[in-house]
């Protein structure tokens, strides 16, 4: 079973979702009222984060910024949406107090997304007008190689800190580790809606994404090396699923030059 939850708002407060599924031994696991393990981030600890939110004022994913024009997204994110009723939210911690808006010319699902089911799980945003850099605004790097088993990566978003729990007012950041592929598959039983264009965090019991998340950033050394996807509600123990920007370089630089025919 799985239900659309965003990594930075809550399904209470009209957030979208990132993707979760259910195990078998969920009643057992589930603890109600559990902290997601995060902490309250400080105005510009996370300057490539966004905050994507209806024209009428409520998050519903993050994202982040990887050119003056661009923001990486998750796809499942803008599924079913419209360019014009989208706004972006720029160099702040609290979702409801921008330090910027910007508003939506296009976005771009991978031409592949959900094919098969939760694969390719990414999108781009293409701004109406360039976003101004500041000390709390500034763009990610994209990742140049792969990761290394046990490499820290920053999560950020305003997901719930609990299942079904409220969306915070102020970002959160925790700090995670990277999970090879092979162990996070093995971990989730060869679930096959785990594909290569993932990478996997675990740390454990306790920590991880939740609710209003999707779409949002995950950082390891001064690089975007994920975007919020997919896991099991809510750090029960079992890694988290991301797109990994690497896996699908070609396909962002390709978006980004202005081509729009569909690649595999």
């Amino acid at each position: 079973m799985k239900v659309f939850l965003l990594l930075a708002v809550l399904l209470c407060a009209h957030a979208e979702a990132k993707l979760i599924k259910y195990p078998k031994n969920y009643e057992k696991l589930a603890i109600e009222g559990r902290v997601i393990g995060g902490k309250n981030a400080t105005l510009g600890q996370a300057p490539y984060q966004v905050s994507l939110q209806s024209w009428y004022g409520y998050h519903f994913c993050g994202g982040a910024i990887i050119d003056k024009n661009w923001i990486l997204t998750a796809a499942h994110c803008l599924a079913n949406k419209f360019a014009d009723n989208i706004m972006v939210v720029t160099g702040t911690v609290e979702w409801e107090k921008p330090n910027a808006t910007y508003y939506v010319t296009s976005f771009h699902l991978h031409c592949r997304y959900n094919k098969p089911t939760s694969h390719n799980d990414i999108a781009l945003i293409r701004l109406n007008s360039s976003i101004v850099y500041n000390d709390r605004t500034q763009p990610v790097a994209l990742p140049t190689q792969q990761m290394n088993e046990g490499d820290e990566v920053k999560l950020t978003g305003w997901g719930s800190t609990e299942l079904y729990g409220d969306t915070p007012d102020n970002l959160q950041i925790v700090s995670l580790k990277y999970l090879p592929h092979k162990k996070c598959k093995e971990m989730h039983n060869n679930d096959p809606e785990l594909d290569v264009g993932h990478i996997c965090t675990f740390t454990k019991v306790g920590e991880g994404s939740c609710h209003g998340d999707s779409g949002g950033p995950l950082v390891s050394a001064g690089k975007l090396v994920g975007i919020v996807n997919w896991g099991m509600p809510c750090a029960i123990g079992y890694p988290d699923a991301h797109a990994s920007p690497y896996f699908y370089t070609d396909w962002i630089r390709r978006i980004m030059s202005g081509s729009t025919k569909c690649f595999s």
